[in-house]
């Protein structure tokens, strides 16, 4: 399959890992001149398909199939294709494609391939992280715990003829009954939970999402099914360029979502079922903001369900909607049918309805939806049985799912209880000429779109008011119609009101002061028979209003269609080394107390055969070739391991210091050369028996791509006994899972440390990347852990268990200075080491589990505080960034952010499913048992839940105590949107 050449290749890149001997690239930490110097020539003869087919992997339905799969995803390269045979498969590991592109996942049709992931131990069926280009068809994924189809990073992501599908409440689907379950029809959905539905029964244990590409480019959805999703069915969001067409989704809470989407399109799609159709809105404190989507040829009909989601903002969607909007502006509705609503075809509504006017915590977010044009559409029979009204739930208990039918059926006088085709909520935004224009986090103008409108993304600072005079003339009028909105040509049948406005909560004071005389007119005809009032109350019908070529001379331009360029590879990702050529470099001469860097350049079957250690059987024994041990401050949590690491430099190079914040290197570690290995191992202490159980090595190794660009590779060994009696490190990259036990004294706490697990974690080599690999770090699974701030202490190891032997015999000195004294450091600022022998003027973290070590009082509100967050960062940080593997959940755990909205204060999920917990916010101060991040911190098991998601198998009750102690008894009030949990403020405030 590889050519000669492309060995010879291979061979230039070795060589190049061999000068690094003679410091060829001293001191250079990884930048891009180094890159330069090390890119192996390419011969200009060869031909630049690597691959003359590409690769296929056939997985066949049995008892091996989660092997055969895991062993298939970590291999795929460019042309290469996995393959599921036809059948019922029952999948006991995720399915995840990392880091590759031009890649292929196909099944033998929708109907006939079933992957069920119910027994999954993780959270999503099939994810795609950082792919370019790649195609899922012809299968369906069943009862995943989470999301189903979740692609994130991924430029070029095709979809086609894929199912997501939950089996919900009813008996689960299975190998005897799948053919005929997957059927599902559209014919009597339960208004309310409890009503007979003889097609489907919806449950909230179902998972998210169904398909759902996200923070990515060119995605196409075709042909496709979503069927039970507690969340969205079918959903595209922070994505540019997005279709979605001649699709299905039934029997979810919405049925297509499309979210903070520029430049998306919904075409011929069906709708039915659902609690909410369709879906177009902006979404606050996430990566981008939306602009400018299509909506037309779809079919939205019955989305009568009950709306049976967790939390979040998808759980305000009333049951009886075709469409709604929400924030976004730009949308063109035409050529649709939208019938049988029992709320609204039609819900064109804004976040001051929610938040209050002024009140929405995101300042880059514009509450208003504007620019909408709604044209050319059939409504049938629409707005005919609201839920009745409960204010109970709105003001006492905080659930606002009634807010939006409670208010159409109040304030509709001509039928009361009753909604209409299209319902707007009235409520726009007024000229703030006191609004300066926003700025980035450097005081510079943000960038803004050709009508004036800001282009934000998270990286921009919060602004304290929201920008809005772009809309505004210089009159201070508002400029239509590109800012307001036209309605115009639809068939509206007259079984049904055609338009109202309610006008937002004004006269709403009316309605709380009738309900606090008489409690029992909660009713819409006890509300209407004693309604009375200035006209104002009551919605107004006149959808001339937005008649826009009578009023302004013109109309809303029609929007373009999106076009999804062709597919560009990028080249960049390498095929796979020949079994041939890895032999000969992980079994070639070394001598004595040296590395085997030649081997460096592949993935070796055994962890010795890179000579690393002294004693190839014990990886705490001498690091060869001059390799330092090294501890951090505050570490990962991994089920109470103890870890020993060894940071291998080549000899005439350096490392380059980075200072965190003044040096602008937020949350990336020290610059490490090429050619550079970085050792764990996962050791379990047992002190009474006075033994440690060696469990895995995982290296870090920084390589040179064929491309010429420096990459981290991650492997994982497995420690064994072999059958000759020898202590053994293999190479498992499709990981493994280990029995361990402990029972040590903690040397930073002095408790005592005792328990066990069956299911210990080795990760495979695609779960490694989701952590390690995020775009504010270098590429490929960078390092997480060797910040100057986590390395700014003594070295001594987690463990006494060695004594002095080995590892353990390392001075116990300042590790920064050390390095900096042995040659292996460079760059790092002049400094005292202070008593503890801590560099002072350097960053530190503290040990987040010793009271007092962040310098403040020990048990101060402010020690629990910076504690807290050592932890969180080391442990959540390096995906709850910006640019990590959870940014698109806008929460963000960066050491140097504000502890605001982003950091959790009051944060409403941007997905319900299991993992909200059934609670409302991310951080509520003062109660723990209302935060959803103690809820996912604390659980253990769940894929759904448990958070980190890869790295336990047992709740760490110490940081939960800790977790709980910052929320119950540090985060108050005065935090940057604390007054957001109180409640439905809107509500509130008028009462």
């Amino acid at each position: 399959m590889f050519s000669t050449s492309y060995r010879a290749r291979v061979a230039v890149i070795s060589i190049v890992l061999m000068m690094t001997l003679s410091g060829c690239f001293g001191g250079s930490g990884g930048s891009q001149e180094e890159a330069d110097q090390a890119s192996p020539q390419a011969n200009q003869n060869e031909p630049t398909n690597r691959f003359s087919e590409g690769r296929v992997f056939h997985i066949e339905p049995g008892d091996r199939a989660t092997e055969q799969m895991v062993s298939a995803m970590i291999q795929l390269r460019p042309g290469d294709v996995m393959e599921f045979g036809c059948g019922y498969f029952d999948l006991y590991h995720g399915l995840l494609i990392q880091a590759t592109e031009d890649v292929e996942i196909r099944g033998c049709g929708k109907n006939d391939t079933v992957l069920n992931f119910r027994q999954s131990d993780n959270v999503t069926g099939l994810e795609a992280l950082n792919v370019r280009g790649i195609t899922v068809k012809d299968l369906t994924i069943l009862d995943s715990p989470g999301d189903a189809f979740k692609l994130k990073g991924v430029k070029w992501g095709t979809l086609l003829g894929v199912r997501a599908m939950w089996s919900g409440g009813g008996e689960p689907i299975n190998r005897e009954n799948f053919r005929e379950r997957l059927q599902v029809q559209c014919t009597q959905p339960p208004m309310n939970e409890g009503d007979p539905t003889p097609d489907y029964v919806p449950s909230s244990a179902s998972g998210r999402y169904g398909i759902y590409p996200v923070e990515s480019e060119n995605i196409l959805v075709a042909d496709s099914e979503s069927i039970g999703a507690s969340d969205a069915g079918i959903y595209v969001g922070q994505t540019n360029t997005a279709i979605i067409r001649n699709s299905r989704a039934a029997y979810n809470v919405m049925g297509f979502e499309i979210e903070n989407v520029q430049g998306g399109e919904y075409d011929s799609n069906l709708a039915e079922c659902n609690t909410g159709g369709f879906l177009i809105y902006d979404l606050e404190n996430i990566t981008q903001y939306g602009d400018t989507s299509v909506m037309l040829n779809n079919v939205a009909r019955n989305n009568n369900t009950y709306n049976f989601a967790h939390s979040g903002l998808v759980s305000a969607v009333p049951r009886g909607t075709g469409f709604i909007t929400l924030g976004y502006d730009n949308i063109e509705v035409y050529n649709n049918l939208f019938e049988n609503h029992s709320t609204a075809a039609i819900i064109h509504t804004s976040y001051e309805l929610i938040d209050g006017k002024g009140k929405t915590s995101d300042k880059k977010l514009d509450p208003y939806t504007e620019g909408l044009h709604i044209h050319g559409n059939v409504m049938k029979n629409s707005g005919y049985s609201l839920p009745a009204p409960d204010l109970q739930k709105v003001l006492v208990e905080g659930e606002v799912e009634t807010v939006l039918p409670t208010l159409i059926g109040v304030k509709n006088i001509a039928r009361p209880g009753q909604g209409a085709h299209i319902v707007w909520d009235g409520l726009l935004d007024e000229l703030d000429e006191d609004c300066p224009y926003p700025v980035d986090a450097n005081g510079q103008p943000v960038p803004r779109k050709d009508n004036g409108k800001p282009i934000h993304t998270n990286q921009h600072p919060n602004p304290q008011c929201v920008y809005n005079a772009y809309k505004f003339d210089a009159n201070g009028n508002r400029k239509r119609p590109q800012w307001g909105s036209c309605i115009h040509d639809n068939d509206l049948s007259s079984d049904s009101l055609a338009y109202m406005n309610f006008h937002g909560t004004r006269g709403l004071e009316l309605l709380f002061a009738v309900v606090d005389a008489d409690a029992g007119v909660l009713s819409w005809d006890g509300l209407q028979s004693i309604l009375t009032g200035p006209t104002e109350f009551f919605a107004d019908s006149d959808i001339e209003q937005h008649n826009c070529e009578a009023r302004y001379g013109s109309t809303l331009d029609s929007l373009p269609r999106v076009t999804i360029p062709p597919f560009e590879p990028s080249g960049g990702i390498d095929p796979a080394f020949s079994e041939e050529f890895v032999k000969q470099l992980c079994e070639g001469p070394v001598e004595e107390g040296h590395i085997n860097r030649p081997a460096l350049a592949v993935d070796c079957p055994r962890l010795e055969q890179y000579n690393l250690f002294e004693d190839v059987e014990d990886p705490r024994s001498q690091p060869n070739e001059g390799g330092v041990p090294y501890v951090l401050n505050t570490k990962l949590f991994s089920d109470y391991a103890t870890k020993y690491r060894v940071a291998f430099i080549p000899p005439g190079t350096k490392a380059v210091y980075v200072d965190g914040q003044g040096g602008g290197n937020v949350n990336g570690t020290i610059h490490f050369p090429v050619g550079t290995v970085l050792a764990k191992t996962f050791a379990f202490t047992d002190e009474v028996q006075r033994t440690e159980s060696l469990v895995e090595t995982r290296l870090l190794i920084k390589r040179v791509a064929e491309s010429g660009k420096p990459y981290w590779a991650g492997l994982a060994y497995s420690w064994s006994i072999s059958g000759d009696g020898h202590t053994v490190a293999t190479l498992v990259p499709g990981g493994e899972t280990r029995s361990v036990s402990w029972h040590y004294t903690n040397q930073q706490t002095g408790k005592l440390m005792v328990g066990a697990t069956d299911s210990y974690a080795i990760p495979n080599a695609n779960q490694c990347i989701t952590c390690h690999a995020n775009d504010d770090l270098e590429a490929g699974a960078a390092p997480i852990g060797p910040k100057p701030r986590n390395l700014n202490r003594p070295y001594r190891p987690e463990s006494g268990f060695m004594g002095l032997q080995g590892q353990g015999g390392f001075p116990q000195v300042n590790q920064l200075k050390a390095w900096a004294d042995r040659g292996l450091l460079t760059n790092l600022p002049a400094t005292s080491i202070d008593g503890r022998g801590i560099a002072t003027s350097i960053e530190r973290l503290p040990h987040w589990e010793v009271p007092g070590d962040s310098g403040a009082t020990a048990g101060s509100a402010e020690d629990i505080e910076k504690r807290l967050r050592a932890y969180m960062e080391v442990n959540c940080q390096h995906c709850h960034n910006d640019k990590g593997a959870a940014s698109n959940t806008g929460y963000y755990l960066d050491h140097y952010r504000t502890i605001d909205a982003g950091y959790g204060i009051c944060k409403k999920p941007t997905a319900t499913g299991g993992g909200s917990c059934g609670r409302q916010h991310v951080v509520v101060p003062g109660a723990p048992s209302d935060s959803i991040v103690s809820c996912r911190l604390e659980e253990a098991t769940d894929p759904q839940r448990k958070m980190p998601p890869i790295a336990k198998s047992v709740t760490h009750k110490e940081a939960v105590q800790l977790l709980d102690t910052w929320i119950g008894t540090v985060v108050d009030s005065g935090y940057e949107n604390a007054g957001v949990c109180e409640g439905p403020t809107i509500f509130q405030s008028v009462r």
